[in-house]
């Protein structure tokens, strides 16, 4: 099943499709619509998002690309909880978030995502402030709008442990990358099945109805990467901050299909005679 990621195939094949329906489209053209089909506001937000899910040069994977104990520019969130893989848009209000993502994009632009434990703290500077499991991210994007509030475009790429908090011009953290572990495992394969279906029964979407290429539209990948499935479907659901949060922290991913499984089937709509 195709991604954001492959968005260039996709750009590829819309192209080849309306050739045969003698309706032709320019390279840049095709990539437009399908920057746009994806929800994104046009092909450079989109190449850049892509490219911040890649590892960088030289590295054999996320969990080699930040050295542990590294200080990364911190955003903290009041009402949300970032997982890997997952892109959002959010708006940046605090001073010291806003030195931190201008410091990130000056740099390597990652910044460490993490969730505040309650909501109405202004200056989340302490570890008892925030939760101990976060997301390095990459800053996408960044636009000032017309009011002077700043949108910012950040892209999950890796559960990280937060060891420490420092408070300067803006908040910062010490991090540690956490790797994941079941991922290949074939319980984690049969679980990514039972994950979909359940899905499909707590969205009443028919996956199978769809036409090909639809899919990817719903933001699901393919189930040949069970970790990858479970962090994109986490966000979908209709839970709390908490239950979000224990998702992020379950770095065994057959436990956290598990989990999800179950949060699904407690969420699923009771049945009307």
């Amino acid at each position: 099943m195709r991604d954001f990621r492959d968005a260039k195939a996709m750009a590829k094949t819309l192209r080849e499709a309306l050739h045969t329906k003698s309706f032709t489209l320019t390279n840049s053209e095709s990539q437009e619509l399908v920057a746009r089909i994806l929800g994104y506001r046009d092909w450079n937000v989109l190449a850049a998002t892509i490219k911040a899910t890649q590892p960088s040069a030289g590295s054999v994977g996320p969990e080699t690309s930040t050295p542990p104990g590294s200080e990364i520019p911190l955003i903290p969130m009041r009402d949300m909880v970032l997982f890997p893989h997952m892109i959002s848009r959010i708006f940046v209000a605090r001073d010291k978030t806003r030195r931190a993502v201008e410091h990130a994009l000056v740099g390597d632009r990652r910044v460490v995502v993490a969730a505040q434990r309650h909501g109405a703290d202004d200056c989340p500077s302490t570890l008892d402030a925030l939760y101990s499991v976060g997301v390095i991210a990459n800053v996408v994007d960044r636009q000032t709008q017309v009011d002077g509030a700043l949108k910012v475009t950040i892209c999950g790429l890796q559960r990280t442990g937060i060891v420490r908090v420092i408070d300067g011009d803006f908040l910062a953290v010490e991090a540690t990358p956490i790797g994941e572990q079941g991922g290949q495992s074939k319980e984690a394969a049969a679980l990514s099945n039972a994950v979909l279906d359940e899905y499909q029964t707590y969205a009443e979407v028919d996956f199978s109805a769809l036409p090909p290429g639809s899919k990817a539209r719903f933001g699901l990948p393919s189930i040949g990467d069970p970790g990858l499935l479970a962090d994109t479907v986490a966000p979908l659901l209709s839970t709390s901050i908490e239950q979000r949060q224990q998702l992020l922290e379950t770095s065994d991913v057959v436990t956290r299909l598990e989990r999800l499984i179950e949060l699904m089937s407690a969420g699923r709509p009771k049945a009307v005679a």
